[in-house]
């Protein structure tokens, strides 16, 4: 009798171990199950949402065989940069509460297709930012017929240009004659608005126009005194350049190449490190006496990451335009570099 007794008290023992074993085994495989279980839902999402927002396709179209790709575009903003945008809606926003600025537009990419912008739908006058395009269309008649940037020109009737230069820099010489690469330069590097006009005097119009019609953009009217562009369509030439798919590899690496000797320091750049980046830019500045416009755009290489930026502005003083820019491009650097390393 003792020895049954013993008997089932053992067994009872392991009757317990045996269903506490199964409950264990049970509650961390449905944990686990669980667990894997939200994750899957979670990814699901994000990719339900990605797919739920569209990417376009432009294309060049003019063509008979191929259709070149200039970019893909995702059509939503990116959530990475939302603390980036709140952060410069307020800058913008105080600088505004001050009246320093009547208006100001900024639009950011990196990261291939996350990108942001803030007040897209103001329109301004790009200034020195058109010899941007200026710079493509001679580019793409240099690639028409081979030889053109050593044609010579000569500079021997001054030009009225009409603008009161606030930034102003070097500039060719009357009487003196210059390749079209040399005038691409002063153009660029020093934003030369006499350099510019002599560039336009030889310039096919036509090609100008295609340039605008092939990346998205009206044409432009010949004849008309100025053009306006909000910031999104004016990102589309420097875009057209850093994308390589409109001019030749070649053309647009020495586009870019002179765009990283722009020589103007008071805007973007006083918002970037001083050394360990590269900065391929170019500013413009237009308005009158009773409004002042300064923009600038450009691309930021750092090691590991960059990002383009387009930065458009209204208002009084070019000092505070001038110091906007600079506080804008300090937010978006430093946000971008340091998402850079997390991602």
């Amino acid at each position: 009798m003792k020895i049954f007794q013993i008997a089932k008290s053992k067994n009872l023992n392991l009757y317990h171990l045996l269903i506490v074993s199964i409950f264990i085994s049970a509650t961390t495989y449905y944990f686990t199950k669980e667990g894997e279980h939200q994750k899957f839902e979670k990814e699901k999402a994000e990719i339900s949402k990605e797919s739920a927002c569209e990417f376009s396709v432009k294309r060049l179209t003019d063509l008979e065989y191929v259709k070149p790709i200039l970019w893909v575009d995702h059509q939503c903003e990116s959530e990475k940069l939302l603390d980036t945008k709140v952060k410069i809606t307020d800058l913008i926003n105080r600088y505004k509460a001050n009246n320093d600025i009547n208006a100001a537009s900024v639009y950011i990419r990196f990261n291939g297709n996350d990108w942001t912008e803030i007040n897209p739908n103001e329109k301004y006058e790009p200034g020195s930012l058109f010899k941007v395009p200026i710079l493509i269309t001679i580019l793409k008649m240099d690639e028409d017929h081979p030889g053109f940037l050593k044609k010579q020109l000569t500079f021997n009737k001054p030009f009225d240009t009409g603008k009161n230069v606030a930034f102003a820099s070097k500039s060719i010489q009357l009487g003196h004659s210059y390749s079209v690469e040399e005038l691409l330069t002063y153009m660029i590097k020093y934003s030369d608005n006499n350099a510019t006009l002599l560039l336009e005097s030889a310039m096919d119009v036509k090609t100008l126009q295609r340039i605008f019609t092939d990346i998205g953009l009206q044409a432009p009217n010949a004849y008309a005194s100025k053009y306006l562009f909000t910031v999104k369509e004016y990102t589309l030439f420097m875009r057209t350049i850093f994308n390589a798919g409109y001019l030749t590899i070649k053309n647009s690496e020495y586009a870019a190449e002179l765009l990283a000797q722009c020589d103007f320091k008071d805007g973007l750049a006083q918002g970037l490190p001083k050394t360990g980046i590269k900065f391929a830019h170019k500013f413009g500045e237009s308005g009158n006496q009773f409004e002042k416009q300064l923009h600038e755009s450009g691309v930021v290489y750092f090691k590991g990451g960059g990002f383009l930026i387009t930065v458009m502005t209204k208002g009084k003083d070019n000092k505070k335009l001038s110091q906007l820019l600079g506080e804008i491009s300090t937010i978006v650097y430093n946000d971008i570099k340091n998402k850079t390393n997390t991602i």
